[in-house]
């Protein structure tokens, strides 16, 4: 007769085998009591004893009873699931294609409205100053002399020329031109501020409102050629090339002479405002006849 075992001496794999043992009588004998008492369900038959040993050592073949875990899903659902990550696609490039349009869109929006608000730049509209170049005179071989020669000047802008011999004259400061030397023709005068009858009688006149020496701009000196010194007398002498020296109270400047003209007395688009530095030199011409002007022009020497 075999000796019992102690329950220290059993293994791990002889305990569970006895524990799933004791349920089994367990359970079966509830199931007679019920019986007894009327109280008996229809259950599924126990598993064989080969399989409940196979189920309590978790052998590979209990596994397989039941299928793998990771069984591929069926064929018609693995196409259904392409078909339907192929529209997200589809519908992801459709919204990126219509954000890409409306930003297009919203930029030619843009681009038409600026150009609807955008202006033409006007030219601005230079003021009148002078309605007949300065300078002018009656010769003086005529009778009672040189004077202000008022019959160049057209009827109807007498009166202009009258209120524009009210201007006042700048206040002097450091940036206006105090003398001027022209050595081609041997020129070496005071310039003063304005280019009416009296300033001219006391050398080169600056027309107010042109520019100073050096500045962007057209800076506009007047002087007679056969009365009050005759400063400007060989004016129509120069030429290309020719050196004009400008100084105000602080510095030198050099302008270099570019072209000459022979124009009317009412042609003053000559003392217009330039985009560069400009020098205009005027006087009367012919010499004592004076019914022109001689202009000259020159531009800013740069260092």
């Amino acid at each position: 007769m075999t000796k019992p075992k102690r329950p220290e001496d059993l293994s791990v794999d002889e305990l569970r085998r006895l524990l799933l043992e004791k349920r089994r009588v367990s359970r079966q004998q509830r199931l007679d009591r019920f019986r007894r008492t009327g109280r008996a369900v229809t259950l599924a038959p126990d598993l064989p004893p080969a399989a409940l040993d196979e189920w309590r050592t978790g052998s590979p073949n209990a596994e397989q009873a039941h299928g793998p875990a990771d069984e591929a899903p069926p064929r018609p659902r693995r196409w259904m699931d392409r078909a339907l990550l192929a529209v997200e696609v589809l519908a992801i490039l459709g919204l990126v294609g219509v954000l890409f349009n409306g930003m297009g869109i919203l930029q030619t929006l843009n681009d038409e409205v600026a150009a609807a608000l955008q202006q033409p730049t006007l030219s601005p509209t230079p003021l009148i100053t002078a309605v007949v170049l300065p300078s002018g005179h009656t010769p003086p071989t005529s009778p009672g002399g040189a004077q202000p020669n008022e019959a160049e000047i057209p009827e109807h802008l007498r009166p202009l020329v009258q209120s524009l011999a009210n201007l006042p004259v700048p206040t002097p400061g450091p940036e206006q031109a105090v003398r001027i030397q022209i050595p081609a023709i041997g020129v070496d005068a005071p310039v003063v501020q304005g280019d009416g009858w009296d300033q001219l009688k006391k050398g080169v006149g600056q027309h107010i409102g042109s520019a100073n020496p050096g500045q962007v701009g057209n800076v506009v000196l007047s002087g007679h050629d056969d009365v009050f010194g005759e400063i400007f007398r060989r004016l129509d002498e120069l030429q290309p090339g020719d050196l004009v020296f400008v100084y105000t109270s602080q510095r030198q400047f050099v302008y270099v002479v570019t072209g000459s003209q022979i124009v009317p007395p009412t042609q003053v688009d000559v003392m217009n405002p330039t985009s560069d530095a400009t020098l205009t030199l005027i006087t009367c011409y012919p010499y004592r006849i004076d019914n022109k002007r001689f202009i000259v022009v020159a531009k800013l020497q740069t260092p």
